[in-house]
């Protein structure tokens, strides 16, 4: 029993039908499901057997909910630790597998869509527009959360005019769209998808000078991720490009 291996899952964005079919198959099989309460469709809990123990871990500190998992490991008892978005991103999975690690209990990581790639669905935007832009720059803004690193200050990502992907950074956006202002433009378009794919999701589209009076309006505090780029412009940038690969005079012979 003692071998059992804790899955870690990505639970996507919160739509339930949005569980990659290798997620709802753990989730079926496991007998306790620690997840995070405050960002999942109650559809999601329902791949989950009858019988299994569901853990909400929104009041818990790390240590509680590895202890938890590691009791229930050695109990013989098959765990799925569900995350938001995708394990790769703001997910806490490195504190706790270094911990598994030390207790000598085996994981893995099942991947999820992740919240930036639902915003960007529902937006209907490619992120990366041929002569516009080839970068996405995913990152955070530090409030009451884990400092940031000095050589990643927002104006150094702004410098490379990429796409942006801001993370946790909602509450701040009035003070972040002053300081992308001067390289991105105040024309520069912005969206900001709260709950991106859950039936409450809320689609706000405006530009870096106008944006944050629209989501002051709406009240919004959390849970959702602001776009900011060229890429997501309504009508064709006229710089874009297409595609070398479907381009048809590329040469398609083998080797080429």
């Amino acid at each position: 029993m003692g071998s059992l291996t804790v899955h870690f899952v990505g639970a996507g964005p919160g739509a339930a039908d949005l569980l990659t079919v290798r997620a709802a198959r753990l989730l079926a099989d496991a007998d306790m499901v620690l997840y995070p309460g405050s960002y999942l469709d109650p559809g999601v809990l329902g791949q989950c057997s009858s019988t299994a123990e569901l853990v909400d871990t929104a009041d818990l500190d790390l240590d509680a909910i590895v202890g938890r998992i590691v009791a229930a490991q050695r109990a013989g008892r098959r765990v799925v630790r569900l995350v938001s978005g995708d394990p790769s991103l703001y997910s806490a999975v490195f504190e706790q597998t270094r911990r598994l690690d030390a207790a000598g209990v085996p994981w893995d990581i099942t991947p999820g869509v992740p919240a930036y790639a639902a915003a960007a669905a529902v937006l209907g935007r490619e992120l990366t527009v041929p002569l516009v832009t080839q970068s996405v720059v995913l990152t955070r803004i530090q409030a009451a959360s884990t400092a940031m690193p000095q050589r990643e200050a927002l104006s150094a990502f702004a410098a490379t005019q990429a796409t942006l992907v801001l993370h946790l950074a909602i509450t701040r956006i009035r003070a972040l769209m002053a300081e992308l202002a001067p390289e991105y433009g105040a024309d520069c378009p912005v969206a900001v998808v709260y709950r991106a794919s859950q039936s409450d999701q809320l689609v706000l589209r405006g530009t870096v000078e106008g944006i944050a009076d629209g989501v002051e309006a709406a009240g919004l505090r959390s849970a959702a991720v602001i776009l900011v780029g060229r890429a997501l412009a309504e009508l064709p940038d006229p710089c874009a490009g297409e595609s070398h690969l479907y381009d048809p005079a590329r040469d398609r012979s083998p080797g080429h």
